[in-house]
This record gives structure tokens, sequence and C-alpha cells, in this order.
């Protein structure tokens, strides 16, 4: 195997990742992870719970490996980036951008073939597969793990994506990390729902980020009470964070923002079609048309014609959404009469 460690940073340097480090393939301790799930942190999870084998050891994902490649690009916040207006919902500061799938994973794959062509095997993933991206990022040396679950740098906060690559070369590892939260913990009463139970440990059920981006169904009231206007994931907890006051801005053009915000009124007429066409290409597709909507129904200002109307939808988050509204409105009575129970069926996709 004709690579080093040395090379396998130049590289990454030259596709544009701010960060790469190499840490030693092993077994990582369960401790960490049988805690989130014996808690029922994971909200139910299933692909969480279904890999767990595969998150813990990585030779499970790539028979003899022997190293792990972390790669992170940042998507930091300039001056200069687009602010959400004042009566916008707001999307969350990664997804305002291109999606980082596949702004991260196109330069990961290159970064495994040139691997390859060294006689190398690799397993590479971006967030889709089983890899613990943080944990091996910590172990690698890009950064620690911070009190709200998030890898944190010392120059680039933690407004970071990840990469990981398994492999079975034999790279010289990088020294862990060490912690440097200290005494902070300024991000554990900044979260609105007080999902991070404990340092380290965040409540998926309670995670505004979960409830607007992986939940289908619709958002529990004491969740959506305390979301404020955010209409795709929440950045609350970083924002606090002493390191990311200081970060540096995002280079990668395709991760700048560039929808800081979504108006009310342009997402409630949406379609699937006009969903797509709009977001394709974008983390908002993650939601679709009825995460969209269903959410601004739960945080928005909605006129009762509009609640009405959505009562009527064939996508049962929305429909539940909004003639929990619409029961809301009338209890205000600020509407009349309630709608008819909706058909089961139908077509909002």
């Amino acid at each position: 195997m004709n690579v080093t460690a040395a090379q396998v940073k130049e590289r990454a340097r030259e596709l544009r990742f701010d960060l790469c480090g190499v840490a030693r393939a092993r077994k990582l301790d369960p401790a960490l992870l049988d805690r989130w799930l014996a808690n029922g942190w994971d909200a139910g999870l299933a692909y969480v719970r279904e890999r767990r084998e595969e998150r813990l050891d990585p030779s499970r994902l790539l028979p003899g490996a022997r190293s792990v490649i972390v790669v992170a690009a940042s998507y930091g916040p300039s001056p200069d980036d687009p602010q959400p207006t004042p009566s916008g919902l707001e999307v969350a500061r990664y997804a305002r951008g291109r999606d980082y799938h596949n702004v991260v994973l196109k330069p990961v794959r290159k970064l495994a073939a040139w691997l390859r062509e060294r006689s190398v095997s690799v397993y590479a993933e971006v967030d889709a597969g089983a890899v613990m991206e943080k944990a091996w990022a910590q172990e690698a040396g890009l950064g620690w793990i911070g009190k709200n679950g998030c890898l944190i740098h010392e120059r680039f906060g933690s407004w970071l994506l990840l990469g990981a690559l398994i492999t079975d070369a034999p790279l010289e590892p990088d020294a862990p990390h060490p912690d440097r939260c200290g005494d902070c913990a300024l991000c554990i009463p900044a979260c609105p729902t007080q999902a991070i139970r404990e340092p380290r440990y965040v409540d998926s059920a309670r995670c505004i980020a979960y409830h607007t981006i992986e939940h289908r169904q619709a958002i529990p009231e004491e969740i959506a009470r305390r979301a404020g206007r955010r209409i795709f994931g929440c950045d609350a907890c970083q924002e606090v964070c002493p390191w990311n006051r200081r970060a540096i801005p995002a280079t990668l053009v395709q991760l700048r923002a560039r929808t800081p915000s979504l108006e009310v009124s342009e997402v409630l007429p949406l379609t699937a079609a006009e969903a797509r066409r709009r977001f394709e290409g974008t983390p908002l597709m993650r939601a679709g048309r009825d995460g969209l909507v269903r959410t601004a129904l739960a945080v928005g200002e909605i006129p009762p014609a509009e609640a009405a109307r959505l009562a009527q939808d064939s996508a049962p988050g929305v429909r539940a959404q909004a003639q929990r509204l619409l029961a809301t409105q009338s209890a205000e009575g600020k509407v009349s009469t309630l709608p008819l129970a909706a058909p089961a069926s139908g077509e909002s996709r």
C-alpha cells in the first residue's frame, strides 16, 4: 500500500476540505451509544438501532479495517450572508445552501477513488451510513464533541459537515482531541425544548430539528409552542457556543447561505411538484412539501381559511396539524364552525 497519512491529508486539501485527520480503526466503547438508546433518546429511529454493531465496529463495514479518515467542510456563516426576514420562518444554517450530502460526498468519493488507485480498500460515506462520524472525528483530532452533541473545532466552531472513509491502509493516526468545553454549559439552557438531557446527550423526541425534519406526523403541541419561527432545523445550541463567535466563514460556494427563511405565504400553497422544482438539491427536500407545510402550520401565523383548506389535505401530518390549529382557532373564536373530517386518501405528492 503506497500511501501515507501525509499524502491523504494533502489530497484532502486539494479537494478543498477544511480539515482531515486519521484514527486507528478499532471497536468504539459502546457505553455512550447504548445509554442514548436505553433512554429512548433516539425517538425510535429504527435505522440507528438496526445497525448498532456496524456503528461501533468499523471492521463490520470493511473487513480488515486499519484506519478511519475523517474530513470536514465548514458551513460557517459570513457577515455577507442573507439573513432571515422579520416575518419569515427560519431555516437552520446548514440547510440554507446546497445539500451537503452531495456537496461533501462528491470530493469524498474522489478521495476514495484516489485511495483505490493505490490498492487501498475503502468504505466511504457522508451522514448516510453506519459510521459514527463525530466520535471518529474526535479520535482523529478534528475537534471534540461538545455538550450540545456537536463536533467543535477551535477555528471553525461547530459549523462543520463530516465525511468518513474506512480503509485497510495502516496510516499513522493523529492524537485524539481533548475536550475543551471546560465549565461552559451555555448550550444546555439555550435549547428551547430542553432536549439536551445531560451533557452530550440529545433527546431526539424533544429536539426541534428532529420534529421539523425527520418526524412525519403532527408536531407535539409543547414542541410547536417552543419552536419559535423555525421551519427546518434549529441552531439555538450552536448560536450561544463561544467557539462559534470567531468561527471562520465557509469557503465552499455551494455551502454558503441562499435561503435563510421562508414566508408562510409561499409555503402553504406549495404542491409537491412546486416543492421539488424549488428545493431540489437542498436539504429542505428531506422534509419535502408535506413536512414544510406541516411545520408552517405548527409555528406560523395562519389565516383560518388556510387552516380550513389544509384540514382537507391528503397528507396525514398536514391534515392533523391543520385540524389541531382549527380547533384552537375555534376555541379562540376565530372561526365559527369546523370543517368535516378530510378523506383519508388523495394526492398531495
